[in-house]
Parts: C-alpha cells; sequence; structure tokens
C-alpha cells in the first residue's frame, strides 16, 4: 500500500482506491473499483473471538464509570462476558421477533450487550437517547417499540429514563438495568445477567450465525417521517471492516487507538468506529463528553489522558476543540502525539475550523496531519467511499470502497447517486413498501443524493457532494436554485454565528433564508450577549448589525436570483424534536421547519418587509 508522503505533512499509509468509468448510452455512468474485496469474517463476535485468543490482555473497552474513573475491559473478559450475555438473552426467549431494545447510551455494558446479542443471533436495536431525554410526547418512541416488538429494553441508568420506560412498558417486556432501578417497574440488574453460567446452547447459537443473520436495527433519522429500522446483518458490518482496511491501510500496522464520542445509535460511531477498534484489535476509549459547552471539557480531559492513533468527530466538536488546542499545551501534545489523520463526517467542515487545525497541528508536529472525509449512510453499513489523499476543499467524498459499484444516473442537471454491494442493507424490518421504493431494477440502493466529478476527465480526482436530488427548487421564474450550494454559502459568510438554514422561495420571487443560532458563538458577539437567551440574541441590535453586514457581503457575491438571498430572518427558538424540525442526529428537517413557522415564511415574502426580517443590499 503506498504511503503519502506529502511535503509539509506527516506520512501515513493509505490505501489505493482507483476506479473504472463505464458510460451507457442512456448517460448512465457506472463507477467500479479496480481492486477486489478482500475476504472478510463471518461475524462480528468472529473477530471477538481471534482477539480474545491472541491478545486476551489487550484492553479492548473503556469508559468513565459512574465514579468518573477509567473501566477497562479486555478482550478475553469482553468475550466471556458476552458468552454469559448470551445465555442470559436465550435464557429469555429473545428472537428476531422480540429483540433487545437499548435505550441509552455508549457504555462498557452497551458494548458486552451488543457483543452478547449478536452471539445469540438475537438483533439488537440502540435507540437515540433523545428519543427518551429530549422528547416530551415519546411519540417517536412508541412508534418504534410497536414496530420492533421487543422482548427487552436496556438503561444504564433508570432514574433519567423513568417517564420513558413507563410510556413503552408492558407486560411482555422486561427491563435489565445497570443501575438504580426505576421503582414499581421489576428489572433484572445486569450484574445479575452478566454473572449467567453460559452453556452449550451459546455455543450452538453463534454456530448457527450465517453472513446474512440480522445483527442490529438502526434507525434512520426519521426527516421526512418516523425513523425506519435498518436491517444490518453480519455480512454488511464485516465486509464494511474490509473496506475501511482497504483504504485506511495503517490500520494494519499498530492497534488503532480511539477516544470516540459519536453514539452507537448511529451507524457512524456504531458500526463504523465500534467495528474498526475491534476489527483491527484496538482499544476504544468511550468519550463522555460532546460538543457542548460542558462536554466538549469531557472530552479535553480524555483527550489529555489517551492520545488517538486517528480521530473521528463532526465539525462542530472539531470547531470547539480549536480554542482549547491553542490554549492548553497538554492537550495539544497529547492529542497529536501519535495521529495518523482527523476524519470530520455530518456535515461540511468550515474553512476557519480547517485553517484552525492545520495550523494546530503544524504547531505540535511541524506538519499537517492529514484530514479525510467519506460518503455513506445506514443503509451501507455505513462506510461505501473515501478520500485517500488529503482533502483540501469540503464536499469531496472520495472514491468508492472494493466491493462498492456506483451508479450516477442523469437527473436534470444532475448526477442521482445509487450504490450497490455487500455492506448495502437488504432493506427496512417490517416495512416492505419502504424497502420496495427505495431499490432500482438491477439491485442498486437509491440513496437520493447528488454527485459530481472534481474533474469529469478523471474519475480517479474523485467525487463532490451535490446536494440532495429533491431538495432543489424552482422560483416563480422558473430559475432553478441549488439547495446545497447556496445553504453551503450563508454557512460559510455567517460562520461561526449560524448553525443551520433552511431556505424558502419555492414558487417565490426571490430565495429566503431562515437561520439557526450557534447560540455559543453568538454570545460572544457583544459582551452584554455572554449569558443572553437564544430569544434576546436574535432580536439584539449587536447581532442583526453584524448579521446585515454578513447578508450584505453574501449579496455582492451573488450572480443571478438562482444564488441571490434576498432576504432572513434570525430564528428565536430552537428546533423542535417534537415536530420533527431536528432529527436525533442533529440535522435540520427543511420541510418540517417551514411547515411549523408559517409566519415567518410569509415575513420573508412580505411588502414591505416587516422589522425583523433583514433585507439584502446589493451595491455594485
Amino acid at each position: 500500500m503506498p504511503l503519502v508522503d506529502v511535503p509539509g505533512m506527516r506520512p501515513v499509509r493509505m490505501g489505493d482506491l482507483a476506479a473504472e468509468l463505464e458510460r451507457r448510452a442512456d448517460g448512465t455512468l457506472l463507477i467500479r473499483p479496480r481492486a477486489r474485496l478482500d475476504d472478510y469474517p463471518r461475524s462480528m463476535t468472529d473477530l471477538l473471538r481471534h482477539w480474545a485468543r491472541t491478545e486476551p490482555d489487550r484492553v479492548f473497552l473503556a469508559d468513565r464509570g459512574p465514579h468518573g474513573e477509567w473501566r477497562r475491559i479486555t478482550y478475553a473478559q469482553a468475550l466471556a462476558k458476552a458468552r454469559s450475555l448470551a445465555q442470559f438473552l436465550i435464557d429469555r426467549g429473545l428472537s428476531a421477533e422480540r429483540p433487545l431494545m437499548i435505550l441509552s447510551g455508549n457504555s462498557v455494558e452497551h458494548g458486552l450487550l451488543a457483543l452478547g446479542a449478536m452471539m445469540a443471533g438475537i438483533p439488537f436495536a440502540p435507540l437515540s437517547p433523545a428519543y427518551s431525554l429530549v422528547s416530551t410526547d415519546h411519540q417517536k418512541l412508541r412508534y418504534l417499540v410497536k414496530l420492533l416488538t421487543p422482548g427487552m429494553v436496556f438503561v444504564a441508568e433508570g432514574a433519567p429514563f423513568d417517564k420513558a420506560l413507563r410510556a413503552i412498558w408492558s407486560e411482555d417486556i422486561s427491563l435489565l438495568v445497570a443501575r438504580n432501578a426505576v421503582p414499581d417497574l421489576p428489572a433484572t440488574m445486569f450484574d445479575c445477567a452478566v454473572a449467567t453460567v453460559p452453556t452449550d446452547v451459546v455455543e450452538a447459537a453463534d454456530a448457527a450465525v450465517t453472513p446474512d443473520t440480522v445483527s442490529k436495527f438502526l434507525f434512520t433519522s426519521g426527516s421526512t417521517g418516523m425513523p425506519k429500522a435498518v436491517i444490518n446483518t453480519q455480512r454488511m458490518m464485516t465486509c464494511n471492516q474490509a473496506m475501511i482496511a482497504a483504504a485506511l491501510a495503517f490500520l494494519k500496522d499498530e492497534p488503532p487507538v480511539m477516544v470516540d464520542w459519536l453514539p452507537w445509535n448511529h451507524t457512524a460511531g456504531g458500526n463504523h468506529n465500534f467495528g474498526i477498534t475491534l476489527a483491527n484489535g484496538g482499544t476504544l476509549y468511550i468519550d463522555d463528553g460532546a460538543p457542548t459547552p460542558a462536554g466538549i471539557l469531557k472530552t479535553v480531559r480524555n483527550l489529555e489522558e489517551v492520545s488517538p492513533t486517528l480521530y473521528f468527530n463532526v465539525p462542530k466538536g472539531y470547531e470547539m476543540l480549536l480554542g482549547h488546542f491553542e490554549r492548553n499545551d497538554r492537550l495539544r501534545e497529547s492529542f497529536f502525539a501519535r495521529l495518523n489523520l482527523m476524519q470530520y463526517a455530518g456535515a461540511g467542515l468550515a474553512q476557519h475550523v480547517w485553517d484552525g487545525l492545520e495550523r494546530i497541528s503544524r504547531q505540535a508536529t511541524g506538519g499537517r496531519v492529514m484530514i479525510i472525509t467519506g460518503y455513506g449512510s445506514t443503509e451501507t453499513a455505513p462506510f461505501a467511499s473515501t478520500t485517500t489523499w488529503a482533502v483540501e476543499r469540503p464536499g469531496e467524498v472520495g472514491l468508492p470502497a472494493p466491493g462498492v459499484e456506483l451508479k450516477l444516473v442523469p437527473d436534470g442537471d444532475k448526477l442521482e447517486l445509487r450504490l450497490r454491494g455487500p455492506n448495502v442493507t437488504p432493506g427496512y424490518w417490517r416495512q416492505p413498501d419502504k424497502t420496495a421504493e427505495c431499490f432500482d431494477e438491477e439491485g442498486f440502493y437509491k440513496i437520493g443524493d447528488a454527485l459530481k466529478f472534481v474533474d469529469p476527465a478523471d474519475v480517479n480526482k474523485g467525487l463532490l457532494f451535490d446536494g440532495r436530488v429533491s431538495e432543489d427548487f424552482k422560483l416563480s421564474t422558473g430559475t432553478w436554485v441549488n439547495l446545497a450550494s447556496v445553504k453551503g454559502a450563508i454557512i460559510r459568510a455567517f460562520a461561526p454565528y449560524v448553525r443551520e438554514a433552511v431556505l424558502t422561495g419555492l414558487d417565490r420571487n426571490h430565495i429566503g433564508a431562515m437561520l439557526f443560532l450557534d447560540v455559543d458563538a453568538a454570545r460572544r458577539i457583544a459582551p452584554e450577549l455572554a449569558a443572553a437567551s437564544e430569544h434576546d440574541l436574535a432580536h439584539s441590535p449587536a447581532l442583526r448589525d453584524l448579521f446585515q453586514q454578513r447578508l450584505d457581503a453574501l449579496a455582492k457575491t451573488s450572480t443571478g436570483s438562482a444564488n441571490l438571498v434576498a432576504r432572513a430572518v434570525v430564528l428565536d427558538t430552537p428546533p423542535s424534536m417534537d415536530r420533527s424540525e431536528i432529527t436525533d442526529k442533529g440535522s435540520i428537517n427543511q420541510r418540517a421547519v417551514i411547515t411549523a413557522r408559517p409566519g415567518l415564511v410569509e415575513d420573508l415574502y412580505a411588502e414591505p418587509p416587516p422589522p425583523h426580517i433583514l433585507v439584502a443590499r446589493k451595491t455594485a
């Protein structure tokens, strides 16, 4: 595998994802990797058994226990406990029709239960804790319980989930709790479950697992309705690790060490990152932090103590770390000590964050540390494509991994992406109609996104994300608006003060924008705003003056109505999960925001515009 040795950058061994392009007569394009996919294991538990045999004393999982100190589980311990939990789940009569549902977030117990369930051939379903802890009506939680009919529900801490558990509990569901059981609800404590003595039944159940056995259900974000249960098979998860290893060749050079908070109810954390650790005999330190003002301090503490060999985060997480890197020598030195690369996902990395990371890495190492990004979804396990070179701008998604075929179908002025490979889901659990809608006549999964070429003359320069096919809209003049392009321009123009933008303008005369604030950043605009509420921030003269300047500057860069943001309104309330304005992944549902705030939409087109509407002033 080639060593990427760019002047001024820390060398790292990456794979070669060279691809070939086929053009069909109807304009459809097929992109296939030249390399074949390597063999992959039957199941994820085969990987656990391998490392428990070859590196029994190596730490596999670690988390901050109830008292804040690291709890460490070796590979040998993980295997023994997984076998005990597999017996416990089998004894309770769980099955694909009565799976295990996990309501709480990442923890050692969560990881061991997942492995035990897979060893028993019993699917498990990790849910976003927000469905239990943020939602006030528990509507999505109740819907998912009805869809899956779980036989058991697990929570690490009973007390915070009291209301949620009471909302879904029935005599058909048994409860498993690690600490602080809920009064009046019968439950088994985790310590009792993990003390179960395994029998030959476990070995027989594990032997019966095939690559097509359902390992887990992961849920779509529900951005266009209720979440769908994406079937994840053993094959999807194990072949995906072979694909990742083909791209990130350095994973075979040393056991990876990760400090990671990305939630396991999402495919990036639960499949990609957890899987990288298990597939390569690495160690995963479960970060109890998050990209919030309080959570980032926990992340800093963890990264001061543990030096990762690769690091994954969302753009907001990197942004919040930047200031700490600049002020905290111990953090900076620990983080970059043996770091091979950084990867981001979930949104575009703002230019000021990008520049800051490169500046800090030079300060710490004397050179840059490679930044890459890739592409995938819950339905693709998730890894489908990546760059194996340092990206220089947001939006690059690289080339497909071995085993993955991309089909680009002309759709107006866009190329609609479809994918096929062993990492693609067989469908949605108990929703055959939704499954049928998502696959074309050749078995390609219709993901709904569009891609374009970095260089139309050379497929191996890679691909760029080109927005959602269905999100673009026409103004009343018939002019098409590329939502992804315009929204990206807004986020860059208002950085770091705007978290997300929702565009309006379908069948209207101009583009309007509804702006969600990044409250923490906005509070730094002026000293008097340091403790301001979101409502007060949105209406403060200091913020409005600054935003008027940014809107005017953005307008000067426009070339016509297709990219001129003519008016904007700063939203003074956060997006609501119960109204489906925001998903559990933190992404904004464009249509739901517009539907939930019709008065503000009309204000963007009222004549004369109301005082709270910012109007762009485009001068020569």
